[in-house]
This record gives C-alpha cells, sequence and structure tokens, in this order.
C-alpha cells in the first residue's frame, strides 16, 4: 500500500498519516486544560515541599513560585497558547514555565511523575465541583423550604399512580423534595470526605526516592492526609465515580420534578404557574406557554448517566497501576458536572419564581374521592368496625357517589347509614380535605402543624 492510499485511508484530517492520528488520539490538552488551575496549586505545593526538605534551593523554587503565577496569568487572560504536540496540561504548562524561568523548571518534576500529578489535578477539580454542588443543592433546598413554609395549610391532591390518592399539604409536597435533595447534598458531603486523600509524590506508581513530605503537600492543597499506597493513589478514580453517581442520582430527582412541574403548569392541572424567565413561547401558536427549562433539566439525567456508565466501563478491566485509558475519565465528569451545575441554577430559578395555585390546588384537593381513607379510619377508630369492613363499606359509599355524580361529603347521612346503621353526623367532621390534612398528625405527616416543624428544622439545618 502506498503512503498516498494510506492517507486516503486515514481521511482527510490525518493526511500526515499516523504521526497525526497517534497525536490526535493520544492529545487530552483540548479538554484537560480545564484543570489549569489546578495543576498550577499542584506544581506550587510540590515546589515549596521540595525547598523545605532540601531536594531542591530556595532561590529555585522561588523562580519556579513566580514563573507558575505568570503561567497561571497568561491562561486566566487568554494569552496562553496551547499546544497539542505536548499532549496535556502538565507538560504545556512546563513548558511554558521552562521559557519564563529556564533551568530550574526542568527541577519541578523531581520526584513525582505525570501518574500522580493528574490524578492529584483530577481529584483538586472533582472536589471544587462538589463544593459547587452542595452550594447549589443548598440554595435549592432554601428556595423548596421558603415555597414549603408560605403555602403550609394549602391543600392539593397527593397522588399514587398519578390517581387522587388522599390530600396533602403543598408545603408537604415541597417538603417531599427538601428530604430528596437533602439526601443528595449528604451524599455531596460524603463523597468530599471520602476522596479527600492526596495522590502527590505516589510519583508514577511506588513512590520516589528522595526524601519528600507528603504530608506537607497533602496539607497546602487542603487534603486530609496523603493516600496511602502508591499503587492505589495512581489507579484510583472511584472519586470520579462516586461524583458521577451523586450526580447521577441528584439529576434523577431533578427530573422527576420537572416532570411535576410540567404536568402542574399544563391547562388541565393549573396548579403552578412558571415565570416567563424559565418559559418559551410556540412559534406558531400564541396561547402557548411552554416549560423548556423543566423538560431540559428533565433530559440531563440521560447525559450524566450515561457518563457515569461511560467512565465505569473504562474502569472496569484496567489492572493496576496506571494506564492511557484513563485519560478517558475526565471529558464524562466535565460534561456531567457542566450539566448537572446547570440543572440545579435552573430548578433553583424555577421554585424561587413559580407561583402556586391556591384555589386550583384545593379545587382538585377534593376530587376522585380523596377522603375515603379518612371515612374508613373514622369507622375504625370510632365504631371499632375491622379496617377491612370499613375498607368495604368505604368503597361501596364511594360507588354510591359516584353513581350519583357526586363527592362523599354531598352524600346525606341517610345515605350513608343505608350502607352501615353506625355512621353518625360525626363523619363529616372528617370527610373535608381541610379536616382530612389537619388529622395527619403523624411525625413527618401531612398536617400544617407537622410541615411546619419540619420547615424549623431544616432553616435552623441550613443556618
Amino acid at each position: 500500500m502506498t503512503d498516498k492510499t494510506s492517507n486516503q485511508m486515514w481521511g482527510g484530517r490525518f493526511a500526515a498519516g499516523p504521526g497525526a492520528i497517534m497525536e490526535a488520539i493520544n492529545a487530552s490538552i483540548g479538554f484537560d486544560q480545564r484543570m489549569a488551575a489546578q495543576d498550577i496549586a499542584g506544581s506550587r505545593a510540590h515546589a515549596a515541599m521540595l525547598a523545605a526538605t532540601g531536594v531542591i534551593t530556595d532561590n529555585d523554587a522561588e523562580a519556579i513560585r513566580e514563573g507558575l503565577l505568570t503561567v497561571l496569568s497568561e491562561i486566566d487572560s487568554g494569552n496562553f497558547t496551547f499546544s497539542t504536540a505536548l499532549e496535556d496540561i502538565h507538560m504545556n504548562v512546563e513548558a511554558r514555565l521552562k521559557e519564563i524561568i529556564g533551568e530550574p523548571a526542568g527541577r519541578l518534576h523531581t520526584g513525582r511523575s505525570r501518574n500522580d500529578q493528574v490524578a492529584t489535578d483530577f481529584k483538586l477539580w472533582v472536589r471544587d465541583q462538589l463544593d459547587a454542588a452542595a452550594n447549589g443543592l443548598e440554595v435549592l433546598i432554601a428556595a423548596l423550604v421558603d415555597q414549603a413554609e408560605a403555602g403550609a395549610d394549602w391543600v392539593m391532591p397527593g397522588f399514587t399512580h398519578l390517581q387522587t390518592a388522599q390530600p396533602v399539604t403543598w408545603g408537604h409536597h415541597m417538603m417531599a423534595y427538601v428530604e430528596m435533595f437533602g439526601r443528595d447534598l449528604s451524599r455531596v458531603r460524603d463523597a468530599r470526605a471520602r476522596m479527600n486523600e492526596c495522590p502527590l509524590g505516589a510519583a508514577a506508581l511506588a513512590g520516589t526516592s528522595f526524601p519528600i513530605d507528603r504530608d506537607m503537600t497533602a496539607e497546602a492543597l487542603g487534603f486530609d492526609r496523603p493516600a496511602a499506597n502508591s499503587l492505589d493513589a495512581v489507579s484510583d478514580r472511584d472519586f470520579a465515580l462516586e461524583f458521577l453517581s451523586v450526580a447521577s442520582i441528584c439529576a434523577m430527582h431533578l427530573s422527576r420534578f420537572a416532570e411535576e412541574l410540567v404536568i402542574w403548569s399544563s391547562a388541565q392541572f393549573r396548579f403552578v404557574t412558571l415565570s416567563d424567565r424559565f418559559s418559551t413561547g410556540s412559534s406558531i401558536m400564541p396561547q402557548k406557554k411552554n416549560p423548556d427549562a423543566a423538560e431540559l433539566i428533565r433530559a440531563k439525567v440521560g447525559r450524566i448517566f450515561g457518563a457515569n456508565t461511560a467512565l465505569m466501563m473504562v474502569m472496569k478491566g484496567l489492572p493496576l497501576a496506571y494506564s492511557k485509558d484513563m485519560q478517558e475519565d475526565k471529558e464524562q465528569v466535565f460534561d456531567a458536572a457542566d450539566n448537572w451545575m446547570l440543572a440545579l441554577a435552573a430548578m433553583s430559578g424555577m421554585v424561587k419564581d413559580m407561583t402556586a395555585n391556591r384555589d386550583s390546588l384545593a379545587a382538585a384537593a377534593g376530587s376522585g374521592f380523596s377522603t375515603a381513607t379518612d371515612l374508613a379510619d373514622w369507622m375504625v377508630r370510632v365504631l371499632k368496625v375491622p379496617f377491612r369492613d370499613a375498607h368495604h363499606v368505604t368503597g361501596a359509599l364511594v360507588a354510591m357517589a359516584e353513581a350519583r355524580g357526586c363527592d362523599l361529603p354531598d352524600l346525606s347521612l341517610a345515605d350513608m347509614k343505608s350502607v352501615h346503621e353506625g355512621i353518625s353526623d360525626d363523619i363529616f367532621t372528617v370527610l373535608g380535605v381541610e379536616n382530612s390534612v389537619n388529622s395527619r398528625l403523624s411525625y413527618g405527616g401531612t398536617a400544617p402543624e407537622q410541615v411546619r416543624a419540619q420547615v424549623a428544622r431544616w432553616k435552623k439545618a441550613l443556618g
């Protein structure tokens, strides 16, 4: 096969042949430049430690420190030229550092490898994203708590199978999502605590013979401790997988809430009105107000969960310690992080701006025989009827009301006595939706009193 034929097979983009293809597949600078700040922070900590332990001179360490700050300034200002030929962010920074300070730049890499360097950079980046996620979740939870407090006693239908089940309060429904996102927040914090061990100093895989101080670099970079095993330190990507796992669960929760907002904002429900800031119009139907932000949030879980699966597949067959496969770890995490942060911000904005339509909620709360369980419970509590018998009587009364086109409270006492003689006027004290929700005083129940107690607990937790 001639070179010309070979080049045609590679395609026009790779006209230079296999060398260009190898450069393209090997380079990561197109995406790992996002870790520039973390890379420079790690290098500064490493240089300071090398000077403190006598591995390099104070003068060299100072030159490196100043040079790295110059590189960071160039990157931040957009005046840095990234080179694919230099493969990654680490080599790009080091090459530019050498141009700036000369020979001392060559001493920066003493006692470390790109293997522990990239693991450290990536951990620092993921840690920053976990902190951002925690902040985003706190904002969202606070917005939900505000909604719950405002509507602690507003009645609405509770659903199972998307069918009317029992009346609940708007505040209770909002607090359900507070609990959901609260678990996400605890997972974020838990993941951050577990991943906060520093790989720097593990070198390629076996540690180093230089008298480095790993505790010093760990502390300088805000880690709790150095990673305890050099093989594990350079090959571990559990922190990235856990980040994606936490993000996936949270995105699923965001998607569930987004689905309810799409349903609730429809003309058929009118439970909520979303602000114009998070809605769009139709290009052809002037009456339309589309909940596009909610719909896009609902879709984000696909990308985020896909990233989780992709990285799991990358890691599942890798022997210790480092393999080049692990270069494929970052793009999925970067994309998932971007979309998770965007979804959190959009949902927080929607929750802050949305208006719950109290009248529509109340009108729907009494539909679908939502107080049937209250009737059965009353018979058990007052008439001492076994619950299964009470269930049967209530079912017969529901059938009677349905046949007459009315709700349970609209039946007369005589109607009810025709099914069970023991029913008295007292039954009407439990059949109204307001009475129903007020009676649910068990811990975690929908009674306004319970909702306000949970609101107070979360306000205290959020500080």
